[in-house]
């Protein structure tokens, strides 16, 4: 006859496909709960089903001393590429946003490869020494800017998972690890070097230096710019053509071109052309952009999809070659866009309204002296 299975009193036990035991029973909350750990015995599972039982009837039972402990064996048992994925699919910013497509992809980028070291590990087992010998072993290998990014994600991660429970503290204790950078000076175009770029790139790309170069729009919003989004208004002090900066486009691996807003609220922007470029702007309108609406200023070769940046640099990399600036990367005309704005006077308010900076402070790393040193000293010496 067979032997009947027994029922507990108190809870329930099963044994595990391993051998080990585990216990679980449905507290006062009316959610199960596991234990923490699963057991060698029938036993042992037994006779902590009995310990919960006790704090239940003596009133001494908490659902939140219950959740907190269940939290602390999950940090102990969750690998760090386990914890990060879920981190990247729930992470959302101070607006109550998710993480945008691209940056998602590069997150994911980061787990899978400069921080592969931990994936295997348990949160619990991230010891600081561990995270020092990796950023140190990442600086050896010359990627410095890759460490910064790569350090400031574990941070954020593990800040999370303090929060949550998951570990007591936060190993990353590196200081301006995250501040990192390559010490690489970015240095904008002079105007004779611009008119270079602009006379030796292919023409139907003209537009998309001087529109770079003198509003600082960035590559994704240059190149999501439609018909609809240029303004040209005639008064009597002439034309004025404005750039209204609403849309910016990213490539996404495995997703293509995802088109979504700017960088930040701060990035929905309008910007006045300086009216010396307005021919050239107008020009490009009548002879390369569709008569719709929606037809993109700077569409790819096939006339209609988004212009691509590894397609685009076949026709910047000569034309930088031949202004003798082979070192200047496209950010550089940002750069000179916000340098002009500055000479011309601009208030740091002015330049974060004019770059779509959230911050003054980001506005500020834009700016050049570009021969305004010597001006200020021409001045003091007038005055003296």
């Amino acid at each position: 006859m067979a032997k009947r299975k027994r029922r507990e009193a108190f809870g329930a036990v099963r044994k595990l496909p391993s051998g080990r035991v585990q216990a679980s029973y449905v507290g006062p909350d009316g959610v199960r709960h596991n234990a923490p750990q699963t057991f060698d015995t029938l036993t042992d599972a037994r006779g902590w089903l009995v310990t919960q039982q006790a704090q239940i009837l003596s009133g001494e039972w908490s659902r939140e001393a219950t959740a907190q402990t269940e939290t602390a064996k999950r940090g102990k048992t969750a690998t760090f590429a386990e914890y990060a994925a879920q981190w990247i699919d729930t992470r959302t910013n101070r607006h109550g946003e998710h993480l945008r497509p691209r940056t998602a992809t590069e997150y994911r980028r980061l787990v899978n490869g400069p921080l592969k070291p931990f994936a295997g590990l348990r949160l619990s087992a991230i010891s600081s020494e561990g995270v020092r010998t990796w950023y140190s072993d990442l600086l050896s290998a010359g990627t410095k800017t890759q460490a910064a990014r790569a350090y400031e994600l574990l941070k954020s991660i593990l800040a999370t998972a303090v929060s949550d429970g998951r570990i007591k503290t936060n190993p990353c204790q590196i200081r301006g690890a995250a501040a990192a950078s390559t010490g690489r000076k970015v240095t904008p175009p002079t105007a004779a070097e611009l008119q270079q770029i602009v006379d030796h790139i292919t023409p139907r790309f003209r537009a998309a230096v001087i529109l770079a170069a003198w509003t600082g729009v960035r590559y994704g919003e240059l190149t999501e710019l439609r018909r609809k989004d240029i303004d040209v208004l005639e008064s009597e002090n002439g034309t004025a053509i404005v750039v209204n900066v609403s849309r910016g486009v990213t490539h996404v691996t495995g997703r293509g071109f995802v088109v979504g807003p700017t960088k930040s609220e701060a990035g929905v922007r309008s910007i006045v052309l300086p009216p010396h470029v307005n021919d050239l702007v107008l020009a490009h309108l009548k002879e390369h952009v569709g008569r719709f609406p929606d037809s993109l200023l700077f569409p790819g070769a096939d006339g209609s999809g988004h212009l691509g940046q590894s397609a685009f640099y076949r026709h910047w990399n000569p034309a930088r070659v031949a202004a003798r600036r082979p070192d200047l990367p496209w950010h550089g005309l940002r750069h000179y866009g916000a340098t002009r704005a500055a000479v011309a006077g601009a208030t740091l308010k002015e330049l974060q309204a004019r770059l779509g900076h959230s911050t003054v402070a980001a506005a500020m790393r834009y700016q050049h002296t570009a021969g305004r040193d010597e001006e200020l000293a021409r001045r003091m010496s007038e005055l003296a």
